[in-house]
């Protein structure tokens, strides 16, 4: 078992679920971020209504490694359709113990 964990702008949600459905991962969960391309201070501003992060999301899943494959296959291939510079990115780290 390992730990995935996907992040994308919050545009690519419909996408994201998509993928994971045809990954057969169905347990995961999300949440909401703020996403940040540049250092901090240099998105910083003087007029508290600019704001400087993007709408992201984040999802992770407890999942077997097959599944995880077949999942970073078709982020692959989503990111090369993508006509933008905030492509979805995804880790996977490994469990050590679980309950």
């Amino acid at each position: 078992m390992k730990l995935l964990i996907v992040t994308s702008v919050s545009e690519f949600q419909k996408d994201i679920l998509k993928l994971f459905r045809e990954s057969h991962i169905e347990a995961f969960s999300s949440s909401e971020i703020e996403g940040y391309k540049n250092s901090l201070i240099a998105t910083q501003s003087w007029f508290p209504g600019k704001k400087g992060a993007n709408e992201s999301l984040m999802f992770f899943s407890f999942t077997e490694d097959e599944k995880i494959n077949g999942f970073f296959k078709l982020i692959e291939e989503y990111n090369k359709q993508l006509e933008t510079d905030n492509p979805v990115r995804a880790i996977v780290l490994p469990i050590e113990r679980h309950i």
